[in-house]
C-alpha cells in the first residue's frame, strides 16, 4: 500500500505515543476529580495547555480543548462575537454547515479561480452587522494559503472577529503568526501526528464565546465533558513538534510535490490539471479530464490511498463545494483528485504512484 493521503489524517508519531501511555494505564484520574490521581491527571492538563499556548504565541486561558477540528469549527463559527458571519466559499464543511445554524445568519465570501479568498471579496462582503470573518489559514482540498495578513487588517478596520481554521496549516505554516493576526484559530491533532479526537479552538481574551457543550464546567465552563487527557497531552506533543520541524518538513514534502507534480505533467500534459495557486508544501490536487468513472476505487485496488477532495466528504456524490467555488463545472468537480504527502513518504512511492496512476486512467 502506498499512502498519500496524509490531509486527512497521519499516523500517530512514535514520541508523542509514548508521552501519551502514562494517561491510558497508570495515571488515569478524571482531572475534575479532587483527589491524587485526578490532581495528576488536572496537571498534566494544565502543562499541555501552557505548551499548546506558548507555541501558538497565546495566553492558556485563552486555549480551550476540543474533540478536533470540527468541533472547533463548530463552535467558532456559530458561537463567537455578534452579529452575521461573512464565511469564505472554500471553508472546510464544518465552517459552511455549521455558519448555516448560526442565529445572526452568514453570507459567503466567493473565491477566485486560484482558490483564493482575495481581500477585495472580503470587503465586498463587509457590512456593518458583520461581526465574524472566517477564513482558513490554508484550503484542505488544495493547500491554498489564504490571505490572512491583508484579511486581518480589513477586519480590524470594520471592527469584525477574525477566525481562521488552521487545521491544514499546522504542519507548515508559523502558528505564533497566523495567531497573531486572528482572534481566534482551529486545531486538530490527528493532521499533525497526533491521535484522532483532540483539538483546539484558541479564543483571544475580550472576544465573546458562547459555550457549545453544556453540563459541565470544564474549559472554564464553556465546553463541558470529561477532557481526553492522554489525546490533550499527545496534542501538545506533536503540535510542538510540527511546528519545531516545520521547515525540515515542508522540505521534505515539497521536493516530493515537485517531482510528483513534474511526473504528472509529463504523463498527461493538457489533460491534468494542478489546481490552487501559493500551495502548501504537500498537497496537491488534480483534474484529470479523462478520469474514468470510480477512478478513486481503481487507485485502491492498485494499492494506491488518495482522496477525492476532504475526507470528511469522501462518501457524498456531490461535486466538491471548493472546486465549485474556484469556478469549475460540476463535471470537473467530481473527477478532482488530492495527493498529500507526509514524513513517511518517499521519492520511489512517489514514482510508483504516478505509475499507477497512468495505468489507472489509461
Amino acid at each position: 500500500m502506498i499512502y498519500l493521503d496524509y490531509a486527512a489524517t497521519t499516523p500517530v508519531d512514535g514520541e508523542t505515543l509514548e508521552a501519551m501511555l502514562p494517561y491510558l494505564k497508570e495515571s488515569f484520574g478524571n482531572p475534575d476529580s479532587a483527589h491524587t490521581a485526578g490532581r495528576a491527571a488536572a496537571r498534566a492538563v494544565s502543562e499541555a495547555r501552557a505548551q499548546v499556548a506558548e507555541i501558538v504565541g497565546v495566553s492558556p486561558l485563552e486555549v480551550y480543548f476540543t474533540s478536533g477540528g470540527t468541533e472547533a469549527d463548530n463552535w467558532a463559527v456559530r458561537f463567537l462575537a455578534e452579529g452575521r458571519a461573512a464565511v469564505s466559499s472554500i471553508e472546510h464543511a464544518a465552517v459552511i454547515e455549521g455558519a448555516k445554524l448560526r442565529k445572526q445568519g452568514h453570507v459567503l465570501i466567493p473565491a477566485d479561480k486560484s482558490g483564493t479568498v482575495t481581500p477585495a471579496a472580503v470587503s465586498d462582503v463587509l457590512t456593518p452587522e458583520t461581526g465574524l470573518v472566517c477564513v482558513m489559514a490554508a484550503n484542505n482540498e488544495t493547500g491554498a494559503v489564504q490571505p490572512l495578513k491583508e484579511i486581518s487588517g480589513l477586519c480590524q478596520e470594520r471592527n469584525a472577529v477574525l477566525f481562521s481554521d488552521c487545521v491544514q496549516a499546522a504542519g507548515y505554516l508559523d502558528l505564533k503568526e497566523i495567531a497573531a493576526l486572528c482572534d481566534a484559530v482551529a486545531l486538530s491533532g490527528h493532521k499533525i501526528y497526533a491521535p484522532k479526537g483532540v483539538g483546539a479552538l484558541i479564543v483571544k481574551r475580550g472576544v465573546k464565546l458562547a459555550p457549545m457543550i453544556a453540563g459541565g464546567e470544564q474549559e472554564r465552563s464553556l465546553r463541558g465533558g470529561t477532557l481526553n487527557v492522554a489525546g490533550i497531552v499527545g496534542f501538545s506533543v506533536a503540535l510542538a513538534k510540527a511546528q519545531r520541524e516545520r521547515e525540515k518538513n515542508a522540505k521534505h514534502v515539497g521536493a516530493l510535490q515537485t517531482l510528483f507534480e513534474e511526473k504528472i505533467k509529463a504523463a498527461f500534459s493538457d489533460s491534468a490539471v494542478i489546481d490552487g495557486e501559493n500551495r502548501l508544501p504537500n498537497i496537491t490536487h488534480v483534474t484529470f479530464e479523462n478520469a474514468p468513472n470510480a477512478l478513486l476505487a481503481k487507485l485502491d485496488l492498485a494499492g494506491l490511498c488518495v482522496s477525492g477532495g476532504a475526507a470528511c466528504s469522501a462518501h457524498s456524490a456531490l461535486p466538491s463545494h471548493v472546486m465549485l467555488a474556484m469556478g469549475r463545472s460540476e463535471e470537473e468537480a467530481r473527477r478532482g483528485v488530492r495527493f498529500s504527502f507526509g514524513r513517511e513518504t518517499t521519492r520511489e512511492e512517489i514514482l510508483k504512484a504516478v505509475d499507477i496512476i497512468k495505468e489507472c486512467i489509461s
